[in-house]
């Protein structure tokens, strides 16, 4: 019995060595305009482009404050995210919050900052940078995730054993 219940472990352990390996292939933002902690004109769009394709972009602006400003809706076309920015922004500090999915289905998320000179008005946007987030959180719960599955299925074999061991005697 305890060796079918080792063999049981073992076997939890390797599916969940193997499940969590394309997890680690979620992308990056490889650049962005407004570049990260760029100055410059009001843009009309939000450009990032990240390492690999991704799906499903969420792009959040916010100024100082917090307050939200108008974005259009977001496009993801291959590893490119274009979002219009649909207002005249004033000058000031701004927040670029985005969320993709990756292809691997890993949710990637992150923030940067830039800032826009004068009073405002939609302008061509800040020069294009290697992108250096602020905040880089790649779903760091994901690793949580594996863990807990993993746990789940110890605990599965050991009840199965168990349930084994009852129907015999």
């Amino acid at each position: 019995m305890i060796a079918r219940f080792a063999a049981a472990v073992a076997a939890a352990g390797l599916v969940t060595a193997l499940g969590t390996a394309p997890a680690a292939a979620h992308t990056t933002l490889k650049s962005a305009t407004p570049a990260p902690n760029s100055t410059g004109a009001a843009p009309s769009k939000i450009v990032l482009t990240y390492a690999d394709p991704v799906m499903v972009p969420q792009i959040v602006l916010t100024d100082g404050a917090g307050k939200r400003h108008a974005a259009g809706k977001a496009e993801a076309v291959d590893n490119t995210v274009t979002v219009p920015v649909t207002e005249s922004l004033p000058g000031g500090r701004y927040t670029v919050g985005w969320r993709v999915v990756a292809t691997d289905g890993h949710p990637v998320t992150g923030t940067y900052r830039f800032t826009v000179q004068g009073a405002g008005g939609t302008g061509s946007g800040g020069a294009v940078a290697s992108a250096e987030p602020e905040k880089d959180d790649s779903g760091g719960s994901s690793g949580w995730l594996w863990i807990g599955l993993g746990a789940l299925l110890v605990a599965l074999a050991g009840g199965g054993i168990a349930w084994a061991r009852r129907a015999k005697g």
